[in-house]
């Protein structure tokens, strides 16, 4: 089927500037591990070339990816919607190729029926072929484990944080044996892994219900998870960052935080900007099954060339490509084909120390229940996130950020 999706792209027209080769471009951000197969792909078909554009931190991404759609000019020929930016996208399909017109529907078989569902739009337009899912565990530090007097063998580790207030407490252990360096990153984090846990053992939904009704004040999955991470900021334990940001760079090389919340794709962030081998490794996460993030890969309505952005958009996410970008940058699959493929259910990331990440996420995937994301969640994400920081910056007492947050999701969801 992929390579039919290829021999349809052959009718497409359209050149690169000064080489004879159709030229495609992808919209990513973060670490999604696609470098090598683009050099496969070009390889395969020598009349394209694939140029990456590439933004680290996903709140940069979605502004620009945003207007890029809404005027329709200047997005990539293939687009990466995260879970998060893919519901408000989903309420405007014709701004979209619909996939299916180009043999996508024959693809159906090659990934998680709920992560299928979510790709496809309420008129029944495929949008989006899924990339990878989010199952989450949780990095720390081996060395700086040990000098705060901590187990550091990764199973001796998880023991001791089966839920957030294990952690919780673990966190203020560390942090007097070893003073001047944070507990985790920052409170943001902490927050949407307990939220999507939460969420996924209860109501299916975090601030809007299915019906698009905020329900931010009044969903006690919201309220838990927020009371987890604002306690972790009453304490001071985290460095109040966010993940991918410079500052947060910064903080991860210079050893300034022990631990993070890590969905499968954090790894490859972790990887790219921590410094060297062997500093980290994966345990399971406190509080049980869960998944954060994931995303797919769309084709915008403008771009020039529709059946050779598909066919690309379709190869980057079979199960070859999802294998492949596993091995790359541990982005877990949401092909079930791909996560049995022996490279990543046998997989031992040596990056990591070693961890059996295969057998770490393929646990946890398992057990995940697909969680309700509203089509403003960004917008009410970002601005709960503002909150939290503030707390832990000084800008607002710990007794105020509940009735902020309360009055800034309520802003945002406008």
């Amino acid at each position: 089927m992929l390579r039919g999706l290829a021999a349809v792209a052959l009718l497409a027209a359209g050149c690169a500037p000064g080489d004879g080769r159709t030229l495609l471009t992808v919209d990513l951000f973060g670490e999604f591990g696609y470098e090598r197969l683009y050099r496969e792909y070009e390889a395969a078909h020598p009349e394209i070339r694939v140029r990456q554009r590439r933004i680290s931190v996903l709140d940069d991404y979605a502004p620009r990816l945003r207007q890029r759609i809404a005027t329709g000019h200047g997005a990539g020929d293939v687009v990466a919607l995260e879970e998060g930016l893919l519901p408000a996208f989903l309420r405007r399909p014709e701004r979209f190729v619909d996939l299916s017109a180009y043999g996508g529907r024959a693809l159906e078989p090659y990934f998680l029926p709920w992560k299928w569902r979510m790709g496809v739009a309420a008129d029944g337009r495929l949008v989006g072929l899924g990339t990878d899912i989010g199952p989450l565990a949780l990095c720390y530090r081996p060395d700086l484990f040990a000098r705060a007097g901590l187990p550091t063998a990764r199973d001796a580790v998880a023991r001791l944080w089966p839920t957030w207030d294990a952690y919780y407490r673990t966190g203020l252990a560390f942090e007097r044996r070893l003073p001047g360096v944070r507990w985790l990153d920052g409170p943001t984090a902490v927050f949407r892994a307990a939220l999507l846990q939460e969420a996924g053992r209860g109501p299916g939904f975090t601030y809007f219900d299915r019906s698009g009704r905020l329900v931010f004040a009044s969903n006690p999955a919201v309220r838990t998870a927020f009371a987890t991470a604002l306690r972790f900021e009453r304490a001071r334990l985290t460095a109040d960052l966010q993940v991918f940001t410079p500052s947060w760079q910064t903080a991860l090389r210079r050893d300034r935080f022990a631990t993070v919340p890590c969905p499968a794709w954090m790894l490859g962030g972790l990887a790219a900007f921590s410094g060297g081998r062997g500093r980290w490794d994966v345990a399971t996460a406190p509080g049980g099954a869960g998944s954060w993030g994931g995303s797919w890969l769309a084709v915008p309505r403008q771009t020039r060339h529709p059946a050779r952005a598909a066919a690309l958009a379709a190869f980057l996410t079979s199960p070859h490509g999802q294998v492949a970008a596993f091995r790359a940058r541990s982005t877990f699959p949401s092909s079930p084909q791909a996560a049995r493929d022996p490279v990543v259910a046998g997989s031992a990331n040596a990056f990591f120390g070693g961890a059996p990440t295969g057998r770490i996420f393929g646990a946890v995937a398992a057990r995940v229940r697909p969680v309700y994301l509203g089509p403003r969640n960004e917008d009410v994400r970002v601005a709960v996130d503002d909150v939290l920081l503030s707390v832990g910056q000084g800008r607002l007492a710990a007794r105020d950020a509940w009735p902020r947050a309360v009055r800034a999701a309520a802003k945002a969801a406008r």
